[in-house]
């Protein structure tokens, strides 16, 4: 039974009432035509994609670190006196064993050779006994003198020895306050700041150092990792040697270079040529040039894990481990702020793609993945973790697959795309305004309008990558 004969049956319906459905049918299916014949006279949306790929990708650990010396002095006067002489500049580097400061020795001088006078006439007095009792203790055997007496000369030649070894301790204490109105740098380092000058009136062991030195080469970096990540380590780090890296804060990110008016965007981590990244550790510019020297000064020093604490701190959730590094160029500096990243194990052959490709929405994570006709497909992916710039992509995609890095935000499912290359022209030689696109596969940046192959060979040192 349809519809027309049900409303016969149960409800009488007017005509008005009949036409005015009609209606409302015929408007539903124009506006459903109208909403097809919309989405294909959209214009393409560009974006730039590229392939998912699998390589292999360390598993790392990152956190923020503090630079410590491997060992610290802080230079303190043993003796009092005035400072005659500074033997070093701020900030110097210094050996063990390197003069750094003299105080005025003439009081400690005049103290050891009275010891040593003392100590010459104790030792005189002390032979003269011991004579005195040979002697009677020869006569003592003779009958000739009393045996006390013998005794009393041996009580006296003993005392004379013990007076004699005081003196030579006396000596020796004299001698040593001598030698320290010199005072030597205990440990190789560098200085700090000169806190006490020169003619400045140092008392002994003053609770104010005189100088500081810090043995910066190698050095140290102190950090934390979460306790969960503790059996990992414990699995990983049990043979030792495992990498560290240390990043200085140099501060030269956006650095303007003013000799070409272009901005300098220092990448500080590991890129990824197969995926159409920067992979370099910083950007191309004239060897020895600004961009050089910058590149050099964001490049990560590299140590290895030496320490790991027997205890987790219960206020933080955190362990603290230790790593040391040669640092030759003695660019971590103690007390600096680095960021560190801990390599426990490479996982072989992990699917990737930017961490750009990811999208966050209600449902959970997405990309857009490019299909052969060139439209948009929302794929709902899991990621599995984050390495550096990438996302190792658990399962939601395959090997090859083109997904999109840059204009997700313009797109819809099903939308119609074309593919730039990411300085903004179309890839692969697109055409563009009729013109023919010569620059194919490796000269993508030579579709310029009219140009073709002629655009290709002007332009084509770009050398777009193109999926």
């Amino acid at each position: 039974m349809n519809l027309r004969s049900m409303s016969r049956t149960l409800v009488p319906v007017s005509p008005m009432l009949r036409a005015a459905f009609a209606s409302g049918v015929a408007l539903v299916v124009l506006a459903g035509c109208s909403d097809k014949q919309q989405q294909r006279n959209r214009p393409a949306i560009p974006v730039v994609v590229t392939a998912a790929k699998k390589m292999d990708v360390p598993y790392t650990i990152e956190a923020n670190g503090v630079v410590t010396p491997v060992q610290a002095a802080n230079v303190a006067s043993q003796v009092a006196g005035i400072v005659r002489r500074v033997a070093f500049q701020e900030g110097q580097d210094v050996t063990k064993g390197q003069v750094l400061f003299e105080i005025d020795p003439r009081p400690y001088q005049a103290a050891h050779q009275q010891a040593l006078a003392a100590l010459a006439r104790d030792r005189a007095t002390a032979a003269n006994a011991e004579r005195d009792y040979q002697r009677y203790a020869s006569l003592a055997q003779q009958d000739y003198v009393t045996k006390e007496q013998a005794d009393q000369m041996r009580a006296t030649a003993e005392a004379q020895r013990a007076t004699v070894a005081a003196d030579e301790a006396a000596v020796a204490n004299a001698r040593f306050n001598l030698d320290n109105t010199t005072i030597r740098a205990p440990i190789s380092g560098r200085t700090g700041a000169l806190l006490v000058r020169e003619g400045n009136l140092v008392s002994a062991n003053g609770n104010t150092p005189m100088v500081t030195i810090n043995q910066i080469s190698p050095i140290l970096v102190r950090f934390a990792i979460p306790s969960t990540q503790l059996p990992l380590l414990q699995k990983y780090g049990t043979s030792g040697g495992l990498t560290v890296s240390a990043t200085p804060n140099t501060g030269t990110n956006n650095i303007v270079d003013t000799s070409a008016n272009t901005p300098i965007g220092l990448s500080v981590g590991q890129g990824d040529p197969a995926l159409g990244g920067a992979a370099q550790a910083g950007v191309s510019g004239p060897p020895g040039g600004p961009t050089s020297q910058l590149t050099a000064l964001s490049r990560p020093e590299h140590g290895s894990l030496f320490f790991i604490d027997n205890a987790v701190d219960t206020t933080t959730g955190t362990v603290q481990l230790k790593a040391s590094f040669p640092n030759p160029n003695r660019r971590l500096w103690a007390g600096e702020f680095v960021a560190t990243r801990l390599e426990l194990f490479v996982e072989q052959n992990a699917l990737v793609v930017p961490a750009s490709a990811v999208v966050t929405g209600q449902q959970g994570q997405y990309v857009y993945v490019v299909t052969d006709s060139l439209t948009a497909e929302q794929r709902p992916v899991t990621v599995e973790r984050t390495a550096g710039s990438l996302m190792v992509i658990a399962n939601g995609l395959r090997e090859g697959e083109r997904v999109v890095t840059d204009g997700q935000s313009r797109l819809t499912p099903n939308a119609k795309v074309v593919i730039n290359t990411p300085q903004g022209a179309p890839a692969g030689g697109a055409r563009h305004n009729g013109a023919r696109g010569g620059a194919g596969a490796n000269g993508g940046a030579g579709a310029d309008s009219g140009g073709g192959a002629s655009g290709g060979a002007r332009r084509g040192t770009g050398r777009a990558r193109t999926p």
